[in-house]
């Protein structure tokens, strides 16, 4: 077997790679998560939270994954036989609705093709039909991981108003909490959901609930059994700083960190960072005569960029030659993508050169694998990142 030289390229759009700052405020030891140096870590951790969700309302934090906060997001908001609308976006709106169903919720599931966000009128639309107010939650997924397309949430927002209507607004942010640009508060958000893994550049382990005001009332008067995903039982200690079962310390050593080195660069930096090298993701792939999945480009990702493979060539073929070759893991094509896309992240700790590494990575794969492009995708990368245009890419088709 041969020895890699140099750190792995981990270019899935989560797990994202884990800061080196990160790192290191984890290697501390457990401490007493009843005394009062966790309270001070545990207020420090939960304020924190409320500045990247963009609220004043509190924030839930469980050991668990983005699917934990899923279910706590339904079992307090929603009862037995509620009726909920979603839209199929991509892999994961559809694995919600799934959840949703378990828990005898009725999903109106708006079908779609995975290469579109949510349409803020058909939302409209179908909550205007709704005069009896049956419909008790719309639940969309931000930025849909599988497909690299991201719903217009604020405008999802102003579709309910404009209907009149009371529905619940819950929103997945899983994969763009950190890097896209997200206002809990300001947008008008009911429950919001999310983990610790993707944008926040933490290893797997927490997930993330912000509630408004609405939704705590509904979690008082819904009927659905909970206990661990209870909000009001994680609320109660959270007052102080503590949580009502054992937390896990050493993440939220790590989150306190990496929720200082996002308000160091600054929100808006951050927003504006993922978009500039998700820009430079799609410059190359235009250059390589490649099909972005996304196929509306007010709804283009800047946490990752699904890519269609040319007709009869196999990205997980394409995946396997770049694993091999250059050391680099790019994301799969999930459920009805499988082998047809790859996904490229550009997400959490990623910058210019760190980005320019796994373009070239994949540029050289497309050549090894004999799938057909065009040369220069990583000059145009390069253009986009200095603002210029770029120079006419030269053909260069693979062989067959």
């Amino acid at each position: 077997m041969s020895t890699r030289q140099g750190r792995h390229f981990l270019q899935i759009p989560g797990p994202s790679p884990v800061p080196e700052r990160v790192l290191r405020a984890m290697d501390m030891p457990v401490i007493d998560h009843r005394g009062p140096e966790f309270g001070k870590l545990g207020r420090e951790v939960l304020e924190g939270c409320k500045t990247v969700f963009q609220t004043s309302g509190p924030v839930v934090v469980y050991p668990s994954s983005g699917t934990g906060a899923w279910e706590s997001a339904i079992v307090n908001t929603l009862s037995p036989g509620d009726r909920v609308l979603m839209v199929e976006t991509g892999h994961f709106a559809t694995l919600w609705r799934q959840m949703a169903a378990r828990w005898n919720i009725e999903v109106d599931f708006i079908s779609g093709d995975w290469r579109h966000g949510v349409d803020p009128a058909v939302i409209e639309a179908k909550l205007s039909e709704d005069r009896g107010h049956a419909i008790k939650a719309v639940m969309v997924v931000h930025n849909e991981t599988s497909t690299g397309v991201t719903s217009r949430i604020a405008e999802v927002r102003k579709a309910i108003d404009r209907a009149s209507h009371p529905a619940l607004l819950l929103v997945d942010t899983i994969s763009s909490l950190g890097s896209a640009e997200y206002r809990h508060e300001e947008w008008g958000v009911d429950v919001t959901v999310s983990c610790s893994q993707k944008g926040l550049m933490l290893p797997p382990g927490l997930g993330f609930t912000a509630m408004s005001e609405k939704a705590l009332a509904a979690s008082k008067t819904n009927r659905m059994p909970r206990s661990y995903w209870d909000w009001q039982e994680m609320l109660k200690p959270n007052a102080n700083g503590y949580f009502p079962y054992t937390p896990a310390t050493n993440l939220l050593y790590g989150l306190r960190e990496a929720i200082a080195m996002l308000l160091e660069e600054g929100l808006d930096n951050v927003f504006a960072r993922h978009k500039r090298l998700g820009a430079a993701t799609r410059a190359a792939v235009e250059a390589w005569g490649l099909e972005i999945l996304c196929a509306n480009p007010e709804e283009y990702s800047p946490v990752l960029t699904a890519v269609l493979m040319p007709t009869g060539h196999d990205a997980d073929a394409l995946r396997k030659v770049v694993l091999e070759n250059y050391d680099m893991s790019l994301g799969a094509g999930l459920s009805k993508l499988t082998g047809k896309v790859f996904r490229i992240g550009h997400l959490g700790e990623t910058n210019e050169l760190t980005l320019m590494g796994a373009l070239s990575g994949v540029e050289m794969g497309l050549a090894d694998a004999g799938v057909p492009h065009r040369a220069g995708g990583v000059l145009a990368a390069m253009a986009s990142l200095r603002g210029a245009k770029p120079a006419k890419a030269t053909l260069e088709v693979a062989a067959e």
